[in-house]
């Protein structure tokens, strides 16, 4: 195992899916259940390290809901009600871009093979679908570049990072403040983190610069007095006030993936420390001072408020948290060899 604790994740699994939210630590069944955890969650179990048989079994009840939630042109479902009812129209959202991401990396890391070939036969049909949203085309490009690694000739993958390309914003296309949008939404570091791979993979130097380039923009952006402040759910726009709450651990595990990714490109230090800084967010180097990862249930809680915490420990906080442990672990791994 990786060091990871992954018993607050199972208590929100069951043999259908994942429940979305919780009530401090208590799953909350009425919210139901939803492919972009899902999506999260597979990425997570899939990059355990040497992964225990319920770890594994995890893996596969995502997988198969994944494959459920798929419409056969490629698109999927996104909410679930947990006893097997989907509650709305496939669609090409973000969902479907995050789903693509998971089937890539079941493909190119799960130790299991039945779970690597759905996630092969996943990927297959998402790649039918397109998205007009640039962080749908992000996931799914992350997903591609992953395909890529176990199939190189994989036209169909190879085809959607060509799609992905014009969609990806540029540094031309970058605002007065540095940002290609006027406001600093949500997940805002997938953006050049799928500049990056899609450039690297598509031996596209300016892309790939211009990634490295916003990305450096984003970590100055959310960093103050030497620790991580990042983007509020509300969003930031030019001349908002700093620190502004509440952050969400969804955007420090965004960073966390983009450095990992950046580091892998260029094996610049500065990314490595920007991993570093993510994980020390979660322990309390952040602007309350405060732990977001819970080390007694393996959780984190949803938010960091001015000068308290939201103490719901919900899918996608606690998957944010397990996800930058992993970077981090692995990094290091990497460092040490």
């Amino acid at each position: 195992m990786d060091g990871a604790r992954y018993d607050h994740l199972a208590r929100l699994t069951t043999d259908t899916g994942l429940y979305e939210h919780a009530l401090g630590t208590e799953p909350r069944i009425e919210h139901g259940m939803c492919v972009d955890d899902v999506a999260r969650a597979l990425v997570v179990t899939c990059r355990a390290v040497d992964p225990t048989p319920d770890l594994a079994s995890m893996s596969r009840t995502y997988l198969a809901f994944l494959l459920r939630a798929q419409h056969v042109d490629g698109r999927m479902h996104n909410r679930h009600d947990g006893t097997g009812r989907w509650l709305d129209d496939p669609s090409s959202d973000d969902h479907w871009g995050r789903a693509l991401w998971a089937f890539g990396v079941a493909a190119s890391r799960s130790p299991d093979a039945q779970v690597a070939a759905g996630g092969q036969a996943g990927a297959a049909r998402a790649l039918l679908a397109r998205s007009p949203h640039p962080r749908a085309m992000a996931y799914a490009a992350l997903g591609a570049v992953q395909l890529l690694r176990v199939t190189p000739d994989d036209f169909s993958a190879r085809r959607l990072l060509h799609d992905a390309r014009p969609i990806l914003p540029t540094l031309s296309t970058a605002t007065t403040w540095g940002w290609p949008y006027d406001r600093l939404t949500y997940a805002n570091a997938v953006l050049p983190e799928a500049m990056i791979a899609v450039g690297r993979a598509l031996r596209d130097v300016d892309l790939r610069h211009d990634g490295l380039t916003l990305l450096g923009w984003l970590e100055e952006e959310q960093t103050l007095d030497g620790h991580l402040s990042v983007v509020p759910s509300a969003g930031r726009a030019p001349g908002d006030r700093r620190p502004s709450f509440d952050q969400q651990p969804i955007e420090v595990a965004a960073l966390a993936e983009a450095a990992r990714t950046a580091f892998a490109d260029t094996g610049d230090g500065r990314w490595a420390m920007l991993l570093a800084n993510c994980e020390a967010w979660f322990e309390g180097d952040n602007d309350g001072n405060l732990p977001i990862r819970d080390p007694a249930t393996g959780g984190a809680c949803d938010g960091l408020e001015d000068g308290s915490l939201n103490q719901n420990q919900g899918a996608e906080s606690t998957l944010a948290w397990l996800a930058t442990s992993q970077l981090a672990r692995e990094l290091a791994t990497v460092a040490a060899s």
